[in-house]
């Protein structure tokens, strides 16, 4: 298997399955033989979950750091789902609560938000402070693809 890699769950038996980002056919479940979808929608990252979700990506991640109390994080999030449509399966997009998950908002210093990080394993690599436009957050995106 390639080295490029990710973990996708399947949908209807909850099975983890190690799916190769360089193949051509569909991916489908070990276990129960269901076709697997890579996320086309922002994915909900908590402290419990960061490791399995962005630390163990192969692939690089774009996490938005918000609150439902922050007029500008709510503009971001249709711009944030757009982009998660369209980079399905050559990112991961997440959306993490500053409010629920504060060990890892501590961990990233989020002093300000809307604050999207760039990560790859893990580790932030770019960061983009404030609302911006769906075009510069690619811009800066899509040098870690």
């Amino acid at each position: 298997m390639s080295n490029r890699s990710q973990i996708l769950r399947c949908s209807e038996c909850g099975v983890k399955n190690k799916v190769s980002l360089e193949r051509k056919e569909s991916p489908v479940c070990g276990s129960c033989k269901s076709k697997l979808f890579f996320p086309s929608s922002p994915l909900t990252i908590t402290d419990a979950n960061f490791q399995e979700l962005v630390e163990k990506s192969t692939l690089p991640v774009l996490l938005d750091l918000w609150a439902d109390w922050c007029p500008p994080c709510r503009m971001l999030a249709p711009i944030v789902d757009e982009i998660a449509n369209e980079l399905s399966g050559k990112a991961i997009v997440g959306k993490l609560d500053v409010d629920g998950n504060r060990i890892t908002a501590g961990r990233f210093a989020a002093r300000s938000i809307p604050t999207l990080l760039i990560l790859k394993g893990g580790t932030e690599v770019d960061r983009i402070v404030g609302l911006q436009s769906k075009e510069a957050i690619l811009s800066k995106l899509k040098r870690f693809l």
